[in-house]
């Protein structure tokens, strides 16, 4: 039904109704002559906003951090959809971006919350939505950067993303912001359905049925069903799964956390754990600078290699190295890289069996790849990560850890066979 007139221009109630002038925040901030004398009014205006938007005067002390993400919709407290999203891949976010917040506030920080949401290529695809696509990287990249830059009391950032564009874009920024300590938090992937197809099978369905390979039920059943859970990038190892991967593997992002499953514990655990990382990063005084190095964008090339994944990031990573202030890899870096590292993951859609993205996770993910590049001599060791240590240290855990350990038993129950945890 169309709206009336008088609905849409409104009624005088409201107008006579609620407030007109307000209560400040009690309290008062805490100034110095020096503050007053010497600070940019930038930041003494930035004091009042922050008790203006209800934080206490008396802990406007701590170190500030940025939380950046492209999350999506607006979610009800109990999940349900107030307005979607564009994909599920942005659709659950702000439950990290929460889980993050509330631990750096429990540390005694000041957390800052920025969004740049992103759109999703399987939904543009076979219209003009597409030439958007890349474009969208870069333009969010940029914002995402001036959003960091525009917090000048920042202490680190924290960028969560999950998708094809979002999560290169994501990266992009945070590899601008060389001076700063950062930590990537990769948005997880989508459950697989029972008895269904996955979101990469599904975009399909049209080509199947217009050439009387499926029927109209089957079609409408199947893409029905394709989503598991309702948040976390496409069960396969395309662009999203393969830049979290790369986020990884770059050592922007902590040891097992790409392509968790999202809404499930251990993904949610990645935004308390990766809010800790920032500020042990912050307390070592290790900025992205010193963990975006050449050492670490070759490792990323044989990870991504060894993965199989998306060609699409032969695209990201130059960029992403480029804006380190580092020499892209060249053609022939790739060659050589792809040559010399033998594909180890069996994922959707290369298989040989396709295993869904979450398999890859609960075997071990990037670490897992990881070891055995180190053992094949192919890794550089040295280099630092999002945990502050080298990633010889973190691998030497890994291997040894109950976490890894967890992951592989629960593998093996439902594969019904085990294999030693060494091997």
């Amino acid at each position: 039904m169309t709206p009336s007139l008088e609905d849409v221009l409104g009624s005088a109630e409201v107008v006579s109704a609620g407030r007109i002038v307000g209560e400040g925040p009690a309290g008062a901030l805490p100034l110095t002559p020096e503050l007053l004398r010497e600070a940019p009014s930038g930041d003494l205006f930035g004091l009042t906003q922050n008790v203006g938007m209800g934080w206490s005067a008396a802990r406007l002390g701590g170190r500030q951090y940025v939380v950046v993400s492209t999350m999506g919709g607006l979610r009800g407290e109990d999940g349900t959809p107030i307005a979607l999203g564009y994909h599920t891949g942005h659709w659950e976010i702000g439950l990290l971006v929460r889980e993050a917040a509330e631990t750096l506030r429990a540390h005694g920080a000041i957390p800052f919350a920025a969004y740049c949401s992103d759109p999703c290529d399987g939904r543009t695809q076979g219209t003009t939505g597409m030439f958007d696509s890349l474009p969208y990287r870069n333009d969010a990249a940029t914002v995402m950067r001036r959003q960091i830059r525009s917090l000048p009391t920042a202490s680190g950032v924290l960028g969560i993303a999950t998708c094809d564009k979002g999560l290169p874009a994501t990266m992009l920024a945070l590899a601008g912001t060389r001076a700063l300590p950062g930590v990537v938090v990769p948005g997880g992937v989508t459950l697989p359905a029972r008895g269904a197809e996955d979101a990469g099978q599904i975009q399909s369905l049209g080509a199947r049925f217009a050439r009387d390979l499926v029927t109209l039920d089957y079609a409408a059943e199947m893409g029905c069903r394709a989503c598991g859970s309702a948040g976390g990038g496409c069960q396969f190892l395309g662009t999203a799964a393969t830049s979290q991967v790369v986020a990884e593997a770059l050592g922007l992002a902590l040891p097992h956390s790409a392509l968790a499953p999202s809404g499930e514990p251990s993904w949610l655990e990645l935004g308390r754990r990766s809010a800790l990382a920032l500020v042990r990063l912050d307390a070592l005084g290790i900025p992205l600078a010193r963990i975006l190095t050449p050492g670490a964008v070759a490792n990323a090339m044989l990870v991504h290699a060894a993965f199989g994944g998306s060609t699409n990031l032969l695209l990201h990573i130059p960029a992403i190295a480029h804006a380190a202030g580092l020499t892209p890899p060249t053609v022939d870096d790739w060659i050589r890289v792809n040559r010399a590292t033998p594909r180890l993951v069996d994922a959707l859609p290369n298989g040989p069996r396709g295993h869904p993205t979450v398999q890859v996770f609960m075997a071990g993910g990037v670490p897992e790849v990881m070891l055995h590049l180190r053992r094949l001599g192919l890794l550089d060791g040295r280099v630092l990560t999002a945990t502050g240590d080298t990633l010889d240290a973190t691998l030497d855990w890994w291997e040894d850890s109950e976490r890894r350990r967890a992951a592989r038993a629960r593998v093996c129950r439902r594969a019904r066979r085990c294999r030693p945890t060494t091997s």
